[in-house]
């Protein structure tokens, strides 16, 4: 249901789900709500004072009004300073908390979708949602709610001081009350609808911005500085537009429900001069009432455009808090495991595709065997190897481990049992020490991370380093080589120490020495390990106990490096293409 008109099934949804993260902070609540109780008490108290001072202090001058006209003055005041402090100090702690939590709960979920959902969206939407949707929310606690309650109760309260003044008088206010009321039904359709847009434009910011920044070595070396700055001057003039638009209604609405309060002040001031039982105490209390909720009713009407902005940023929030996190319905675990891998008879489509990126594809991994997957590019290679971890679900046949389908297993477990090393590797914004041990579960085992530092070559770049292995590495370690990089990778895996290991080859992009550093790791992390290496360059992958060939996700051919070479097919053609390049 379209969350865009106002009082819907949906918003009360939304209501409910926003106040559920409120609940457990309901005691802080209702120490905002007697703040709020206390400014409109004062607020009306304050009006209810002019009518002793005009009748009595200023027409009558009887001197006990005199004295406790003053001081009563000054007590309503400093109850006024008391009751601010605790309403918005309260209704504050209470919506950064909410937001904090939801923004908590964003997070983490974004961390338990599936690979596909990222396939489908852009990193800039999610970072768009959890930045400035979720602060969005805040404005409709922080501002909204709070000046719902204080402006709220204050013009009740003012609202009561008048009937008890003269019901006549306000009357007139009642009777042109569901004019406004309508007026500002209008208003939240428009607000809502223009808030959605608001908020597709950020994204828009976001995802160019995200792009065009990470990216910005191949934007310099292909000249696209101009091409990235239109991209970016288009999502700004959108978003410009849609909140000049959202101004617009508001700086519409806002003056129109001050004229039929105009009128209806017109009219009571009339009425007031007309009748004979009005004394000038009554009269000046009743116009100081109405003074006083001039401001809060007019407040009141601008916080329409806050609530419509923000329920539709909780909509947004909510539905990727509604997007179905990875699969997980194994039951089964593994304590220790042999290593054998099957696959038997896979199929899979991602789920953009038109077509199976793998079609039947069958082959078996012994225990502590090295298999290697070879092919064209989109032959299958990648999506083979992103399959044993259940980054997806296959869509038909079944890998097993030692005997077990991975659909039976439960995430946690399978993925312990799995070291990954990748082609491009991501290290984070951390220290070389805790990017080894990233993901122990436990204290770091500093004889193991040193050991496996030592295997892995990183102490030999280490050492020269003045904080050694507590030095930062800095956003995605780009404050060392690729060479360096690709070392401590290598040595989380052999800090993981997992039986068995998904490679891709990690060589491919590295100059000679730091190639030559990074195999010797490698070999040395492959040892007695169940081993699947995509492989880009066939010449490290002759001595794999087999190399499985891929081609329209199919399996090709299988066999020894030597047994393909001898059977001249798709395996020996491609090696012949790539050590003519390399002679060339």
């Amino acid at each position: 249901m379209s969350g865009t008109t106002f009082d819907t099934k949906h918003d009360r949804r939304l209501y409910r789900r926003l106040f559920g993260y409120a609940w457990p902070y309901k005691s802080v609540f209702l120490l905002s709500v007697l703040g709020a109780l206390i400014l409109s008490a004062t607020a009306a108290g304050f009006a209810a004072l002019m009518k002793p001072l005009m009748d009595e202090g200023f027409v009558g001058r009887r001197p006990d009004a005199i004295l406790y006209i003053p001081v009563a003055l000054v007590g309503l005041f400093i109850l006024r300073g008391v009751g601010n402090f605790l309403s918005q100090y309260a209704i504050s702690w209470v919506g950064r908390r909410i937001i904090a939590d939801v923004r908590g709960d964003v997070f983490a979920h974004v961390l338990r979708l599936p690979c596909g959902f990222y396939d489908l969206h852009p990193s800039g939407m999610l970072l768009s949602k959890m930045l400035f949707d979720v602060e969005q929310i805040a404005n409709a606690v922080n501002n909204a709610i709070f000046v719902i309650i204080r402006d709220g109760l204050t013009v009740l309260a003012l609202f009561g001081l008048m009937l008890y003044l003269n019901w006549k008088l306000a009357f007139i206010f009642v009777v042109l009350a569901p004019v406004s009321a309508l007026l500002i039904r209008v208003m939240s359709r428009r607000f809502r609808k223009t808030a959605h847009r608001i908020q597709a434009s950020m994204s828009e910011i976001s995802q160019v911005t995200q792009e065009a920044t990470e990216g910005q070595r191949v934007v310099k070396a292909f000249g696209a500085q101009g091409h990235e700055i239109a991209a970016f001057a288009a999502a700004n003039e959108r978003n410009r537009g849609e909140i000049m638009r959202k101004t617009a209604i508001s700086a519409i609405g806002v003056p129109l429900v001050q004229l039929i309060a105009s009128f209806a002040l017109a009219f009571a001031i009339y009425v007031a001069l007309s009748m004979g039982d009005v004394t000038p105490g009554i009269f000046v209390a009743f116009i100081a009432a109405i003074s006083s909720m001039i401001n809060p009713a007019k407040r009141l009407t601008e916080v329409n455009e806050v609530i419509q902005t923000s329920l539709a940023a909780a909509s947004s929030v909510f539905s990727l808090l509604d997007e179905p996190a990875e699969p997980d319905t194994g039951t089964a675990e593994l304590a220790n495991v042999k290593g054998r891998i099957e696959y038997r008879d896979v199929h899979f489509r991602y789920p953009a595709g038109a077509t199976d990126a793998l079609a039947g594809v069958s082959f078996a991994i012994e225990p502590g065997q090295t298999v290697a997957l070879v092919g064209a590019s989109g032959s299958g290679k990648t999506t083979c190897a992103s399959l044993l971890p259940r980054f997806y679900s296959v869509t038909g046949g079944a890998i097993l481990l030692d005997g077990v389908s991975l659909n039976d297993l439960k995430l946690a477990n399978l993925r312990t049992h799995l070291a990954l090393v990748g082609q491009e590797t991501l290290l984070f914004d951390d220290t070389i020490k805790n990017n080894i041990a990233y993901g122990a579960p436990s204290t770091v085992d500093e004889a193991r991370l040193m050991e496996a530092a030592r295997a892995a070559h990183v102490l030999e770049f280490v050492e020269r380093m003045p904080a050694g292995l507590d030095t930062h590495v800095g956003a995605k370690g780009l404050r060392l080589s690729g060479g360096q990089r690709q070392r401590i990778a290598i040595a989380r895996a052999l800090y993981k120490n997992a039986p068995i290991l998904i490679l891709d080859e990690a060589t491919s992009a590295l100059d000679t020495e730091s190639e030559r550093y990074v195999q010797d790791a490698m070999r040395k992390l492959m040892q007695n390990r169940t081993t699947l290496v995509i492989a880009h360059r066939l010449s490290t992958v002759e001595h794999a106990d087999r190399i499985v060939v891929l081609s329209q996700g199919r399996v090709a051919e299988t066999g020894t490096h030597a047994e393909l070479l001898a059977r001249n097919g798709i395996y020996a053609g491609l090696y012949r293409n790539q050590f003519n390049d390399a002679a060339a």
